[in-house]
């Protein structure tokens, strides 16, 4: 009986594309990665990501944590922009991964939700599954094959009952989690096609999910020494946030 071969995975050729780099050494390279970019190739989407941008800027990253995702310790969703860590190499890609295994690393991420929290500060325990309809989806759930995840948030702004700008501290690194968390208690992000009514939020020149990795700690893999990088928020959340400001001033002042 033959054997049928194995699909041949797809060559993934470096890609000149600009990356806006935070941080680099011989060990790891952190980017502020921009929003609209998928984080690594899969079969019908092999150009165009930010393995492609990593691969042209470091030369030899083939073989590090694979084909498809060399040098990849983490993931950020294609409309997610913010702080990544890329690790360069072996002895850089086993410490970060067993960090982001062993929950080490300290992730925050600010976002622009749906009305007011009811509660200020809280946690969201819940776990997640992938929606048995729509698998591009996740859901919280109750049952057994869902995986625990907890979400630690803040509220630190108000925009009137319009929206607030969040805090989000993941615990856990679920798929989608912090979006997947603020829908489950009644806030979901502004701009989210897949959790939320996105149409609605264009008034205020918003067409993605607000959602940024503002902030993330990690071990440095070589030396040890902690290190906290920050990414700047992209112009099109700045404009949100100018755009939520003003909104809320005409209301104030009865325009």
């Amino acid at each position: 009986m033959k054997v049928p071969e194995k699909p041949k995975l797809p060559e993934i050729l470096p890609e000149n594309i600009p990356l806006d780099i935070i941080y680099e050494d011989r060990d790891i390279l952190v980017i502020n990665k921009q929003p609209g970019i998928i984080t690594h190739p899969i079969p019908s989407h092999t150009s165009g990501t930010i393995v492609n941008a990593v691969l042209y800027h470091c030369k030899d990253l083939q073989g590090i944590g694979g084909v498809m995702r060399p040098g990849i310790v983490h993931r950020l969703d294609k409309d997610t922009s913010g702080v990544m860590v890329i690790a360069k190499n072996d002895l850089a890609h086993q410490s970060l991964t067993k960090q982001f295994k062993d929950r080490v690393t300290e992730k925050l991420y600010v976002c622009l939700v749906k009305g007011v929290p009811t509660r200020p500060e809280g946690d969201i325990e819940i776990s997640i599954a992938r929606n048995p309809v729509l698998r591009v989806k996740m859901t919280t759930t109750q049952s057994e094959y869902g995986k625990p995840a907890l979400t630690h948030y803040k509220v630190v702004r108000r925009f009137g009952n319009i929206g607030s700008l969040v805090f989000a501290y993941p615990k856990t690194g679920r798929t989608h989690q912090i979006r997947v968390h603020m829908k489950y208690i009644g806030h979901p992000l502004m701009g989210d096609e897949v959790y939320g009514r996105a149409k609605e939020d264009e008034q205020f020149e918003i067409y993605r999910q607000m959602l940024h990795a503002l902030s993330l700690s990690f071990y440095h893999p070589r030396t040890g020494e902690k290190m906290r990088f920050i990414a700047r928020l992209p112009k099109d959340f700045a404009k949100a946030i100018e755009n939520l400001n003003k909104f809320v001033d005409q209301l104030r002042n009865g325009n």
